[in-house]
């Protein structure tokens, strides 16, 4: 039987029925094009691996003279010691600093195997002009084991203490590389963060001095440690694992699992993006480089707002 419809009395081909077949066509190509927008715009962004290292997480220290000594001893708030430029030297409690680790409170058995992982070219940075990594391997081939096991076990027997505070916000201020750390620019106003981390010294001249009852202030991009909490504590819908299944509950760490909480998230997303590079490449490596391996740089900078902004 034929179709009622197959038989009509309308002829699209008259001259009046022309500027509606023009709309419906119109209106189908627009269909496309907003469609095809959509499919762009909804791209996913490419993983933080496939663009060079962020600068901000991985500073770079420029080829400067440090100024000379002046013979001058300095205190730092509530200490007797007085010290020259030239007897300062690195903080003794484990704390660390934006360019480095925090050692306080890692097992011995971590710290020792990571020492194991830089001297064995395990573990390198995925910026290879950075200073501090650099140095890390160096030491780590000269250390005999029972240098090894006489520090890891120091900096194991530390609490780390709250040393970092988290703040949401718009705009930071202007920095530079010194020490090889970020430092506000004296005199050169604020700027946007963008998708960035920029974690200075709460006292630039007490941290010079190393003074280690001052600590370090990481602004964060706004709504970025709620974005993180959703990535740390469910995955987001497959795009990491949990973290608390490797480093606890309270992400404060689990036998040689390092803790995550409190910890500087500039550290911490050098360590993710080296991970997906494939940079660190010691002990249990490869879990983590699946853990990593859809990440992007603002899932980077999230999940360590949310960490960092953890009680340690």
């Amino acid at each position: 039987m034929e179709h009622p419809l197959a038989k009509s009395d309308i002829d699209f081909a008259r001259p009046h029925y022309r500027p509606l077949v023009a709309g419906f066509v119109v209106v189908c190509m627009l269909s496309v094009l907003a469609c095809a927008q959509i499919q762009k715009d909804e791209a996913p962004a490419p993983v933080a691996s496939q663009r060079p290292p962020p600068p901000w997480a991985y500073p770079i220290q420029p080829p400067v003279k440090p100024p000379p000594d002046d013979g001058v001893p300095r205190r730092v708030p509530g200490s007797t010691a007085a010290l020259t430029l030239t007897e300062i030297r690195d903080l003794p409690n484990g704390q660390g600093r934006p360019e480095n680790s925090s050692l306080a409170g890692l097992s011995a058995g971590y710290i020792a195997q990571q020492v194991a992982d830089y001297k064995n070219g395990l573990r390198k940075s995925s910026e290879p002009t950075m200073g501090p990594p650099a140095l890390m391997v160096a030491n780590a081939k000269s250390a005999t084991e029972d240098d090894v096991k006489i520090s890891a076990e120091y900096f194991a027997s530390l609490k780390y203490k709250p040393w970092i505070r988290v703040v949401e916000t718009e705009t930071v201020p202007k920095t530079h590389v010194a020490g090889f750390m970020l430092v506000p620019l004296e005199g050169a106003g604020m700027e946007p963060i963008g998708q960035r981390i920029i974690e200075v010294a709460e006292d630039v001249a007490r941290t010079t001095l190393r003074d280690p009852r001052s600590g370090f202030i990481a602004y964060v991009p706004v709504g970025s440690t709620k974005r993180g909490e959703a990535l740390v504590t469910t995955g987001g819908r497959g795009k990491t694992t949990m973290c608390a299944t490797c480093h606890g509950q309270d992400l404060k760490g689990l036998g040689d699992i390092p803790p995550l909480a409190g910890r500087s998230p500039s550290y911490t997303v050098r360590q993710l993006y080296d991970f997906q590079s494939g940079a660190r490449a010691g002990l249990l490596s490869a879990q983590m480089k699946e853990s990593v391996a859809k990440l992007t740089i603002d899932d980077m900078v999230s999940i360590a707002a949310y960490t960092a902004s953890r009680t340690p």
